[in-house]
């Protein structure tokens, strides 16, 4: 027994919350900033240009990944609490057929009626809002919606991952500045794929072939457009 109690498990899905904003976040700005630092590149502009162009496009995408996550993310939050709060007035109201409801969950999941309703009973018993609030609606202290958390995260991890391709500015010819930031743009991208895809127990060639072929086609459509539109201009 107290081998039994001294045991721990640390579970993949308890990094979702962050792992998911953190992985996109630093993809985003891998091939946003890259994509954008060898479009202008390919439209014969000078490294001045080039540099001004990456450094604001660093600023504004972590700034707009920093907004549109706490957005996103504060609407599933205001979902989540308006569903708890009906949740806590049905329980007050209904408690009957709360009882009955969570009961009906766990003959579903393969209880027999008895039994169920005494494990609804005991849970009830405990703590009836968040018995109800798991396994009715789905919401646990894992997958519950964090905003500021998330949104800082996206911010963070988008301008770690856009001071990676606009590191190379410094560091390349200007006359290779599109082959270089491209080069290294994906072998930032395959590292990303692989640490997310080890991070969350997911395959790593996958999921690194997946992340480097996507973000190759970015830069190529990039390229050639900030090429047609240097030739045009």
């Amino acid at each position: 027994m107290s081998r039994l109690r001294s045991h721990t498990e640390s579970h993949l899905v308890e990094r979702i919350s962050w792992l998911r904003a953190a992985v996109l976040g630093a993809n985003d700005g891998i091939v946003s900033t890259a994509s954008l630092i060898v479009g202008v590149a390919a439209a014969s502009s000078g490294p001045n240009e080039v540099l001004l162009a990456g450094v604001a496009g660093l600023v504004a995408g972590a700034m707009s990944m920093a907004a549109g996550e706490y957005v996103s993310v504060s609407s599933q939050s205001d979902a989540e609490n308006a569903d708890l709060a009906r949740e806590r007035s049905e329980l007050a109201t209904q408690p009957e057929f709360e009882r009955r409801e969570l009961a009906d969950i766990y003959v579903q999941r393969g209880l027999d009626a008895d039994l169920a309703l005494k494990v609804a009973d005991q849970l009830m018993a405990k703590d009836a809002l968040g018995a109800h609030a798991r396994d009715e609606l789905g919401i646990s202290e894992m997958t519950v919606a964090r905003p500021v958390q998330a949104a800082m995260a996206s911010a963070a991890s988008f301008a770690v991952g856009a001071a990676l391709p606009l590191a190379m500015v410094f560091v390349s010819p200007a006359d290779k500045l599109v082959y270089t930031v491209s080069a290294a743009a994906l072998v930032f991208l395959a590292l990303l794929g692989a640490l997310g895809a080890w991070a969350g127990g997911a395959n790593i060639a996958r999921a690194t072939l997946r992340v480097s072929f996507w973000g190759a086609f970015a830069m190529a459509l990039t390229a050639a457009i900030g090429a047609l539109v240097g030739k045009a201009v």
